[in-house]
């Protein structure tokens, strides 16, 4: 039986994959923390190269980053105790209570069963969050009836038995077969587990939702279970997402003669494309996902995004004839930016000596003359400082995160950044005008056309962003934009998570939710 004292718990399971659970976990949390009720995320594993670095200094998955965000708390490791990295369509590297814990093969990781190791830190990490809050919004993973990996789950029923929770099940109509879905599953799944379903959500609904009324009736009658809604597919949400879906939207974008257009090279293990989310809201910019070198051309700027496998997405690149391709670019003036994985590869030289990847070395793309080794302690920390690149004492102040296994070398090169440091070392406060190397990052060519780093999420800022679009808008003869464009961005951006909540309440019967987790309770 649960403790007393502990929260009570709501579970957001779905049909299948990409159903919109995540979003539909953020916009109850949004929904739950409006009413005054104090509440948490927690999924027990997530399975994402797109990740977010705590206060603390953890790696959790950006989903639950998010809907930290929509309970008006920080982001903490126990909120996504285990993450899965994916290294290739086999192996992954597990991230677990925010810090590295080993890389696996699938089938390695999956022969476990539901007692090993990986559990416990699970229980933990549930248990902490339960006597801190009133209400858990458990996000499960996949289907809620993966019956041939139901003896080593982790992540949907047995969390959902260990918290006591009530179900939501989530369907996705837009993808078809939708009472298939809704109806296997429930079939799939044992009594027991089918008795704490309380309700069924039909998501990513395009249309008039009064023609779904006999789809409705027909549900209710054939589960006994009710139909919370029917939630429509919202356009333009400004909302970061999990998956890859803002990339696919974007590989159609045309670029405009009177916009800043940027590319980015769409690597096979792309990790945090949400660093350029901000960037694609400006409405003065045309930003498109590259596959192919013809995709790139056009653009005033290029960036190489993060990477889980460098060495391996660099013998891609190349491949498809992207190093051509950015020497011509730079030749002519345009400009390339690289982020983490893709700082190293703009680099001279890669090495991987202790195997963190697949071993050996190899030779970078020589757009900056800067050397990589890479390291098996994985740095990550949150980070602020000024952007040196786009200035000298007024330089734009820049927000971000470090997650990286590298130690990249400048050979004296200029940095890109110097950061301030939050915590004071043994000898007192360090003094950040030293320039120690440990209080800089990236570097930069001569000429200011190639530069890199390793700070995700550093076009978040608004400031930073105007200040290098500017740059960008008056190299392509262009005025300067003002300020208050990437200002409003920002207002936009933050205020996209309650506008997700009103559409949430708007569609959905949320009634039989909150009466359960007002039952005997103080709100």
């Amino acid at each position: 039986m649960p403790h007393p004292s502990r929260a009570k718990a709501i579970a957001i399971l779905g049909t299948g994959s990409d159903v919109g659970k995540s979003m539909i976990t953020s916009g109850l949390c949004r929904l739950l923390y409006r009413a005054g009720f104090r509440v948490a995320p927690f999924k027990a594993q997530n399975m994402s190269l797109n990740s977010f670095v705590t206060p603390e200094g953890g790696e959790i998955g950006r989903a639950q980053a998010l809907q930290a965000e929509a309970c008006g708390i920080p982001p903490h490791v126990d909120m996504n105790p285990i993450l899965l990295k994916p290294e290739s369509d086999s192996r992954a590297q597990i991230i677990v209570q925010g810090k590295v814990f080993a890389t696996r093969e699938a089938r390695a990781y999956f022969a476990r069963s539901r007692d090993s190791e990986l559990f416990q830190p699970v229980e933990r990490s549930y248990n902490r969050l339960a006597l801190q809050y009133e209400v858990m919004v458990i996000e499960g993973a996949g289907s809620a009836a993966e019956v041939n990996l139901r003896d080593r789950d982790l992540v949907n029923w047995p969390v959902v038995e260990m918290a006591d929770a009530k179900v939501v099940l989530v369907g996705d109509i837009d993808r078809g077969g939708v009472f298939a879905q809704i109806i296997g599953t429930l079939d799939l799944i044992t009594p027991e587990e089918r008795d704490r379903v309380c309700g069924i959500v039909i998501n990513k609904f395009r249309g008039d939702a009064a023609l779904f009324a006999d789809g409705v009736r027909f549900l209710t009658e054939r589960t006994g279970i009710p139909v919370l809604g029917v939630l429509p597919f919202l356009r333009d949400l400004a909302l970061d997402q999990e998956d890859s879906l803002d990339v696919d939207i974007r590989r159609q974008v045309a670029f405009q003669r009177d916009c800043i257009n940027l590319a980015v090279i769409l690597l096979p293990h792309m990790s945090n494309f949400t660093d350029f989310n901000a960037l694609a809201g400006e409405p003065d910019v045309a930003l498109r996902y590259a596959a192919t070198p013809e995709e790139a051309a056009g653009a005033d700027a290029i960036l190489l995004p993060g990477s889980k496998t460098t060495l391996a997405d660099l013998a891609y690149l190349r491949g498809k004839g992207f190093e051509s391709l950015l020497h011509g670019h730079v030749h002519r003036g345009g400009e390339v930016v690289g982020i983490c994985g893709g700082y190293q590869m703009l680099g001279r030289r890669i090495a991987d000596p202790d195997a963190v990847e697949s071993g050996g070395s190899g030779e970078g793309l020589g757009l900056l003359q800067v050397t990589t080794v890479l390291m098996r302690e994985k740095i990550t920390e949150q980070v602020e400082g000024r952007a040196l690149y786009l200035g000298g004492p007024a330089a734009p102040p820049v927000r971000g995160y470090l997650i990286h296994m590298g130690r990249t070398d400048r050979h004296g090169h200029r940095a890109c950044f110097e950061l301030q440091g939050k915590e004071p070392s043994p000898a007192g406060p360090r003094d950040v005008t030293e320039r120690d190397d440990a209080w800089l990052d990236g570097a930069m060519s001569d000429d200011g056309l190639v530069w890199g780093t390793y700070i995700h999420g550093l076009f978040d800022e608004p400031l930073c962003r105007r200040a290098w679009l500017n740059r960008l808008r008056i190299r392509k003869g262009l005025p300067a934009a003002d300020m208050a464009l990437s200002q409003q961005v920002n207002r936009q951006r933050s205020g996209a998570m309650d506008r997700w909540a009103d559409h949430v309440e708007r569609h959905l019967d949320l009634a039989p939710i909150l009466a359960f987790l007002r039952q005997g309770g103080t709100v």
